[in-house]
């Protein structure tokens, strides 16, 4: 990227509300979190939600009340795996099917890849700056609550 485009995609950013957000940060993390729990308990489920940097490292994790024990290790698996290959687990899942180009993917990485909905890449100012893993209902409640988060990312930061 030149000079001309990394000061258009600035001004951009500041434009749109999404310059002060730079990297994931641990009150935003808790902010996305709080409004992905409140969805899920509209929904009528219990969750855990992981919001966790670009690199796939923990940044926060919050367990509702009633949520699975095991789904904390899937919600922090769904976001290292968004992290490290920058699409949705559920994009990832498609890929990783019979015949596919990524079939067997998710016996890499120590087990960690998750290849089902629930994970989210999160950006702002066009720039991924982290991932968001749900786990606890089905495969289709975790994709719909981790896209309600991606889509909200930018209405939660304009409020902290």
């Amino acid at each position: 990227m030149n000079q001309e485009e990394l000061i258009k995609q600035t001004i951009e950013s500041y434009l749109n509300g999404e310059a002060a957000l730079q990297d994931m940060n641990l009150k935003t993390a808790n902010a996305l979190i709080k409004k992905v729990h409140e969805k899920a308990q509209e929904m009528g489920i219990s969750v855990v939600a992981a919001v966790s940097d670009k690199a796939g490292r923990p940044v926060a994790v919050q367990c509702m009340d009633g949520a699975y024990i095991g789904s904390y290790d899937v919600a922090l698996n769904k976001t290292y795996t968004c992290a490290a290959f920058k699409m949705s687990t559920e994009t990832l899942g498609k890929l990783a099917q019979p015949g596919e180009s990524l079939y067997g993917i998710q016996f890499t990485n120590e087990g960690k890849i998750v290849i089902f909905g629930g994970g989210e890449p999160l950006y702002a100012g066009g720039r991924m700056i982290g991932a968001l893993g749900v786990s606890g209902g089905s495969a289709e409640q975790d994709a719909a609550l981790a896209a309600y988060g991606k889509d909200i990312l930018k209405e939660v930061t304009a409020c902290l």
